[in-house]
């Protein structure tokens, strides 16, 4: 069946009901609770710019949305990637299965193309990847996480103290030094600005992130509970990796670290050397992307991309 709504670009004035409908469609969690901060600081204060944000509306209320997050990528050779994530996605449960998703879909891409947009890419989970699957994306590889259990993980008691690092993170341009803050990119990678780390780490309303250094080397790091017990999941490293990754193994009072890394790439080697391993049969997340231009031939494997947590927790 197909819907009669009307499709409009959202608007600053359409926020509220638009959490409305993401909380009565798909839930929130304490940690992602959807508030009015943590959506303006994702969609509207993003330093890669607004999002492409799309509504359907039907009997004066809105009913769908989907949106596509701003996020440039930097490649070897030093070009800029102008691509857009699809991300936040919603329809009202009574307004399902009439083809508003596709409708949105459809016209955001056909909005990205018209602004110069290269590339767009997502993890979607299992029960929506075949829809994107049949609209075009094509699948470029698993990522896996890994793990290095502490003897915390041991503790019989579950509600232990939550993780603490070295120092709370508050501004994080004084710990990036300037020469490997946003290192050469060896495949895709996010240009770490100094914009860039202001927003992702320092500014993010709902998630506090801390780092751990030495010599030099810095990790940030974000606490978590996971079934009740304390983690830190090692979100970026900046400087060597085997001293960044060192210093986090180093942080207390956690009952392990998680983390992940693109396959091939330092700091993975550097996390296994320090103990992390893969965990067996994790349920991985999988990275599709669909050009919108020619894009390098490199992208479509997981080789093409350097990726660590903090490109694509918590967004």
């Amino acid at each position: 069946m197909v819907t009669a709504a009307n499709t409009r670009l959202m608007e600053d004035r359409d926020i509220e009901p638009v959490l409305e409908l993401m909380r009565l469609s798909l839930g929130e969690s304490s940690l992602l609770a959807r508030t009015p901060a943590l959506f303006r600081w994702k969609h509207l204060d993003n330093p890669f710019g607004r999002s492409i944000a799309l509504v359907a509306e039907e009997d004066d209320r809105i009913v769908g949305l989907r949106t596509f997050m701003r996020w440039d990528l930097r490649m070897p050779d030093g070009a800029l990637l102008r691509c857009v994530r699809a991300v936040d996605t919603a329809t009202h449960p009574d307004y399902q299965r009439r083809g508003i998703f596709r409708r949105l879909t459809e016209e955001g891409i056909d909005i990205a193309h018209a602004d110069g947009v290269d590339m767009i890419f997502n993890t979607p989970n299992a029960l929506s990847k075949p829809g994107y699957l049949k609209m075009g994306w094509r699948e470029v590889g698993r990522i896996g996480a890994m793990v290095r259990p502490s003897l915390a993980l041991l503790r019989t008691d579950p509600s232990s103290d939550s993780p603490i690092a070295e120092e709370y993170l508050r501004d994080p341009a004084p710990i990036i030094d300037p020469r490997y803050g946003d290192r050469l990119a060896r495949s895709a990678r996010t240009p770490r600005s100094a914009d860039y780390l202001e927003w992702r780490f320092a500014s993010h309303p709902t998630a506090r992130y801390f780092f751990a250094g030495s010599d030099g080397a810095t990790a940030i790091l974000r606490p978590n509970r996971r079934r009740g017990r304390s983690e830190l999941v090692l979100a970026d490293v900046f400087g060597s990796p085997g001293k960044a990754i060192g210093a986090a193994a180093r942080a207390k009072r956690s009952a392990y670290l998680a983390t992940w890394f693109s396959d091939g790439s330092p700091e993975r080697a550097a996390a296994l050397r320090h103990g992390f391993v893969p965990i067996p049969g994790h349920r991985a997340l999988t990275l599709v992307m669909r050009p919108l231009r020619d894009v390098p031939p490199s992208l479509e494997t997981m080789g093409g991309w350097d990726l660590a947590v903090s490109d694509l927790e918590l967004l």
